[in-house]
């Protein structure tokens, strides 16, 4: 072959491979979703499993064959395991009613005033979810409304009063 091995020179199959890259049956794992990685690692697991039950079943003298292809399924362990992991780390952890809200609560104490995008950028919840949250807040009594330059923030009692003296004293 012109100009040497391809193997050598860290290419395969004509695309250069980067450094430290990880490939399973032609495919770079960093890039495959939990959900492929474990249908990949099955897809090598079953058949080699398989084909050593029924070696063993149906011609046991010969046992020590299964163990001459056994090394093919070793990196589909490692896929597998990977790709079992990647399912609980993409999963969001679901807060509780009284978590969500005293998450809220937390954010409106370290702010003093929040309207509700600023509520959901610092929290679990959606924009739609925080201002849901901070309007049931705000009618039952608990926290403070107040209207400023056309936009909407909510405060605790003792805050909204404090920011709003600040606001008065500074104008």
């Amino acid at each position: 072959m012109c100009g040497g091995s391809y193997v050598g020179r860290g290419m395969r199959h004509g695309v250069w491979r980067h450094a430290g890259g990880r490939e399973f049956l032609g495919r770079d794992v960093e890039k495959m979703s939990p959900g492929a990685r474990i249908s990949a690692a099955l897809s090598v697991l079953l058949p080699v499993g398989l084909s050593g039950v029924f070696l063993v079943a149906f011609v046991p003298s010969v046992w020590w064959i299964f163990t001459t292809y056994f090394w093919v399924a070793f990196p589909a362990f490692g896929l597998l395991t990977s790709g079992i992991a990647a399912l609980g780390e993409g999963r969001p952890v679901r807060l509780s009613e009284e978590e969500r809200e005293r998450e809220l609560l937390e954010a409106i104490r370290e702010s003093g005033e929040i309207s509700a995008a600023v509520a959901a950028a610092r929290t679990s919840l959606t924009v739609a979810e925080a201002d849901r949250r901070l309007r049931e807040l705000a009618e039952n009594g608990h926290i403070e409304v107040r209207a400023r330059g056309g936009a909407v923030f909510y405060a605790l009692w003792g805050n909204a009063w404090e920011t709003g003296r600040r606001v008065e004293e500074s104008t």
